[in-house]
């Protein structure tokens, strides 16, 4: 394998639900068009999933195993992933998720091929169940949402179907393992904008993901805490200064207070200040700038609708869980 040419690894991260991922690895092997190979990373799922797993890869020459027996994050997880292949693109498949064709990753492949201003594309996300739009994975401005099925240029990508050019991965020395969960493809996608990559969205290439709400961290608890602090941690890396982020922590607190979660709020919040206290900071160029301002601010409400719509909202309630013999469980992220 080692000095292989070939097209893309396609990754998927292992967590229990074996169901899921077993549909995920089958229909990554469907892939036609291209030269692949599949690599499972996983990170500490229960035996009897890991076995099931290793005997549905057996000994496939187009799949990659390997593992740990903790849960390193979704950065963590995805570089160690990547590090094991060498493909020219590296594209990323949640492991709840499928791909729309059979061709979708050579698409996603000649989508960069086509533009070499490109560090990563970001696919669009279809419910499994009905092939509507996945509103819970949809990581662009609320108004582009009437151009899902289009193609424009973004700053950033949703980590459930997308593609990262592996010369850009290698440059900026993949994702910021710090953050563990949430914000990862952003803080990602600003590093690249910096060093004067493009990012954009693709439309035409999908995945249908079964939004498994069940398996996920509920906005109750974990997941608004990484939200909140790997935000302000982001922005404090990227330049922001303390009073110039005062107006978002203040919405995350009168957001968390607004949703009964206040405390973790808090908590998020000084996580994120101690965290920043050991972290370089990284500047924007003016073209960075630039092109932050043309695709994402120039989508964005007013500060007195993002007050309304974005601050004092309700969180998305978790759902109910599915039956038992789903073979799905609630994944609690412990912080690293």
């Amino acid at each position: 394998m080692p000095g292989d040419i070939y097209d893309a690894d396609i990754v998927i991260l292992s967590l229990n639900r074996e169901t899921d991922t077993l549909a995920a690895i089958r229909s990554a092997l469907a892939q036609t068009g291209l030269a692949r190979r599949v690599i499972v990373f996983d990170q500490g799922s229960k035996p009897a999933t890991m076995h099931r797993l290793r005997q549905e890869i057996g000994t496939h020459p187009d799949v990659i195993w390997d593992g740990t027996d903790k849960n390193l994050g979704v950065p963590g997880g995805r570089n160690r992933a990547s590090a094991l292949g060498h493909g020219r693109v590296i594209i990323g498949l949640d492991n709840d998720a499928a791909f729309a064709t059979p061709h979708s990753a050579a698409d996603a492949v000649a989508a960069l091929d086509a533009d070499p201003s490109l560090a990563a594309i970001g696919l669009r996300i279809l419910r499994h169940a009905d092939g509507g739009e996945d509103l819970t994975s949809w990581g662009y401005p609320p108004a582009l949402l009437a151009r899902a099925g289009e193609i424009f240029d973004s700053v950033t990508f949703v980590g459930a179907g997308h593609a990262i050019r592996r010369t850009a991965w290698a440059q900026l020395g993949g994702y910021d393992a710090k953050l563990f969960f949430c914000w990862e493809e952003y803080e990602f996608c600003l590093r690249a904008i910096a060093l004067g990559w493009a990012i954009r969205y693709r439309g035409d290439i999908a995945v249908h993901h079964k939004v498994s709400a069940e398996a996920r961290q509920t906005w109750s608890g974990q997941r608004w805490f990484y939200f909140v602090r790997n935000r302000i941690f982001i922005g404090r890396k990227f330049g922001a200064s303390w009073p110039a982020l005062t107006p978002r922590i203040l919405g995350y607190a009168l957001r968390g207070l607004r949703n009964g979660l206040l405390p973790i709020t808090l908590r998020a919040i000084a996580a994120a200040i101690r965290m920043q206290a050991y972290q370089r900071r990284i500047s924007l160029p003016e073209a960075a700038q630039t092109y932050l301002r043309r695709h994402d601010l120039a989508h964005r409400q007013n500060l007195l609708s993002r007050l309304h719509t974005e601050i004092l909202a309700a969180l998305p309630a978790p759902r109910a869980p599915q039956k038992p013999d789903d073979q799905r469980i609630v994944q609690q992220i412990t912080p690293p």
